[in-house]
């Protein structure tokens, strides 16, 4: 019945359009008549009234669900205040974070111009733009302050297979983000607000700072942070990629393993010591009096760790055990797992967004499916390997939805994190979080870096991780359920059939275009540009996207992870159409994270780039050609390949794709003066079905000549939600309508995919494609 509810609040995560107030009222009405029919079926037809109240199950997860996300989006940001400044005044509540210009917080609102958003998301940068200015104060959590903000709706780049910022925002409760203004008011109000949410915030955040004071040159004092209190944003990027290649990436968060290991700790603990106290044992039960402080200190724990969804499935699941003990009842696990689940659905119904909760929910099934020796007789050893290959048999669906990648050195990884990770540097980093001796963190540091020896060492074997395109979700049930067949008791009929659809999960490619046809996908990068062209047998990626810090960029967050969930393992060529940020700032992450055959640069011969690609580089310039697969790229600019002196705007390198005589015009920055000289060169062949609006649709570019030349029958425009170029411009976006094409925009439509040929297929959004009630709000 749990399950049946849990079921029917992810439903509602997939409406595409909030529900009206009548539409949940007749359902709450109807829920209420079936729940007085199946009680009245099942004195009758015992069957049917079960039936009918799974149905009703059901539907009452699905109304919880929308009453829960119709009381949050109820807190909206008018429309009126995006863009402008406002005066708030709050709590800083949670750990501040900072990065390479400033820092970023949740801001919880007690004052300010009605009607606002309770929570918020801010920015506080050293100084403007032009990073001239006073610097930001350090801040802590719980502090009270007066602050001019700047603020907008919930917005976040959507793209095929990526990550949902929007949805991940509501689930926080986060109903608007912005930006502290440099020049406006600014006053500590409080240094310390009294309030226990906030005093938990204050004591991980100077548990992070011990830690960092302690570790200043650690390697993996991010890990160590993360196993303490659970903030794992101080782990650099390369150490997530060794933990996802050797599967251990569940022990460097707070782990259910974690924090059962902690709670077993404290029963053990207090239960001797309950025993030996005659006046205490009489009182109430050493074995209870034990569990119900392991429950306690389970809970501390979960509250140091940032209250993650597989450490409050373990507390739940502790509590119930505590529970039945107290109370001496017999209880099953599945039931245990079961109340958890409810718990956890109940108080988030956005947490069945999160991988986490169905990789934490997954893995606890697999291990209860498999245990009591079902998997044969063997040592600990043995039993220990065979019970993680069953975990990530049972978990590779799910990975391969999730992640699109899993790990093949998995079992042997875990055989030797698990037990150093959770029972040495987990014990010890927690000591010093109670106990601040620096011979804690340097032994816990020492046992991760030994720890991470061998498994660095799996992680570099060629064939540690298997890599595939985000395979159909139906396929992924499938190969699930038959998954955990072949994982039951053995004399189960016909168990290894089982392993037949994971099989054809492994072996899963998505379709290409055929033949004389080329998918194109502009994705959605903010304020820049990243176009996808795809033919039967090539890929081709025009731009990679802005880079937003020194050590963050499209390339690594948006264009590898959707290129692998498409199933592209190498780019045949990669065109930078020039230099600035917007266009290349993810290309270094990309060649470095793919193969890439031939790279096209329209960037001065000394650019970082040039050197990265090497031999495979060459200058663009007009009169490039070749054919993919009966399908044609025509290089139209520049005139002359780019010197060391040039290398702006002017330069751009600018790509035609023709297929059946459809062409499509990826223009990247040419401005006016570059669309005249193409003109002159090319003349009529440039009319075009799709055309990308010349620099985002800035006033510089998209001449009447132009867009004349051109009569595109769609026209797309790359920019960011509400850029500080004000992108597209009035005027442009006006020209372009008036030539009768259709108007496409990424910050409102996410990516846009269009397949070109000998028929033209009309552009798809991936908001329309993919909406959520969320999506816009």
């Amino acid at each position: 019945m749990t399950i049946v509810f849990c079921g029917g609040a992810l439903a509602f995560q997939f409406v595409p359009v909030m529900p009206s107030r009548r539409a949940f009222l007749a359902l709450a009405l109807s829920v209420a008549f079936a729940g007085l029919a199946a009680w009245w079926l099942h004195g009758r037809w015992p069957r049917i009234g079960r039936g009918v109240v799974w149905l009703v199950a059901l539907a009452v997860g699905f109304l919880y669900a929308g009453w829960r996300a119709d009381m949050r989006l109820s807190e909206a940001l008018p429309i009126a205040l995006e863009g402008q400044d406002v005066v708030v005044s709050g709590v800083v509540a949670s750990l501040p974070q900072a990065f390479e210009r400033g820092q970023r917080f949740v801001f919880d609102l007690d004052e300010g111009p009605q009607p606002l958003p309770g929570r918020i998301s801010l920015a506080w940068y050293d100084g403007p733009a032009d990073r001239v200015g006073p610097a930001a104060p350090v801040l802590h959590a719980g502090q009270r302050w007066r602050l001019t903000v700047r603020l907008k709706r919930p917005h976040g780049n959507l793209n095929p297979h990526g990550f949902d910022y929007e949805g991940w925002l509501l689930q926080q409760g986060i109903r608007a983000t912005g930006y502290v203004r440099p020049d406006g008011e600014r006053a500590l109000l409080d240094p310390a607000v009294a309030a226990f949410g906030l005093a938990v915030e204050r004591l991980r955040e100077g548990v992070r700072d011990r830690f960092r004071q302690a570790l200043p040159e650690g390697r993996y004092a991010g890990v160590l942070i993360a196993l303490a209190i659970g903030d794992q944003r101080a782990i650099p990027a390369e150490q997530w990629r060794v933990f996802a290649r050797t599967g251990i990436s569940h022990l460097v968060a707070i782990s259910g393993m974690h924090v059962t290991m902690i709670a077993t700790l404290a029963a053990l603990l207090v239960g001797a010591g309950w025993r030996r106290s005659p006046a205490l044992a009489l009182r109430w039960p050493a074995q209870q009096a034990g569990v119900m402080a392991g429950f306690v200190v389970a809970w501390g724990y979960c509250l140091l760790a940032g209250w993650g969804v597989p450490a409050q499935r373990t507390l739940y699941m502790l509590g119930c055990v505590s529970l039945a003990l107290v109370l001496r009842r017999d209880v099953a696990p599945s039931r245990v797992l079961a109340a958890a689940l409810g718990v956890v659905v109940v108080i988030d119904p956005w947490s069945v967004l999160a991988a986490g909760f169905w990789l934490s929910f997954g893995a606890v099934a697999v291990l209860l499916l498999v245990s009591a020796g079902r998997l044969g007789p063997g040592g600990r050893v043995l039993s220990a390997l065979r019970t993680q290959w069953a975990v990530t048999l049972g978990l590779v669906p799910a990975l391969l939805v999730l992640f699109q990648q899993f790990s093949l050195v998995s079992p042997l990884a875990n055989g030797i994190a698990i037990p150093l990770i959770s029972f040495v540097v987990t014990p010890l980093a927690l000591l010093f979080a109670l106990l601040p001796l620096q011979m804690f963190a340097d032994l816990a540091h020492g046992a991760m870096v030994l720890t991470m020896l061998p498994v660095g060492w799996l992680g570099e074997l060629p064939g540690a991780a298997w890599q595939q395109a985000a395979p159909p979700v139906l396929l992924a049930w499938l190969a699930t359920a038959c998954c955990l067949w072949a994982l039951l008791p053995r004399g189960t009929p016909a168990r290894l059939v089982g392993l037949l659809p994971l099989l054809a999960l492994l072996l899963w490619s998505p379709e290409r275009p055929p033949d004389g046809r080329a998918r194109v996908t502009v994705l959605d990068v903010g304020q820049g540009l990243a176009v996808h062209v795809q033919t039967a047998r090539h890929d081709l990626l025009y731009d990679t996207g802005p880079a937003f810090s020194s050590d963050a960029n499209s390339g690594e967050r948006i264009l590898l992870p959707y290129l692998r969930a498409v199933g592209v393992h190498r780019l045949d060529a990669l065109v930078v159409s020039h230099q600035d940020q917007d266009h290349a700032g993810g290309a270094e992450s990309v060649l470095t994270g793919l193969p890439v055959a031939r790279v096209l640069v329209s960037l001065p011969a000394n650019h970082p780039l040039r050197l990265i690609a090497g031999p495979r580089g060459e200058a663009c310039a007009t009169g490039q050609a070749w054919e993919w697969d009966g399908v044609r790229f025509h290089v139209l600019h520049p005139g002359e390949a780019v010197d060391e002196g040039r290398a702006g705007n002017t330069a751009t390198c600018v790509l035609q794709v023709e297929a059946a005589g459809r062409r499509v015009l990826l223009s990247s920055d040419i401005e006016a003066v570059s669309e005249s000289q193409i003109l002159a060169r090319e003349g009529g062949t440039l009319a075009s079905e799709f055309v990308l609006a010349p620099h985002h649709g800035s006033r510089t570019s998209s001449s009447a000549a132009f867009i004349a030349a051109t009569a595109p029958r769609w026209v797309i425009f790359p920019v960011g939600y509400r850029n500080r170029f004000r992108h597209p411009a009035a005027d442009v976006w006006a020209r372009w309508g008036a030539s009768g094409a259709g108007l496409l925009r990424t910050d409102l439509a996410g990516a846009v995919s269009f397949e070109v040929g000998p028929v033209v297929a009309e552009p798809v959004a991936e908001r329309e494609r993919a909406p959520r009630y969320w999506h816009g709000r």
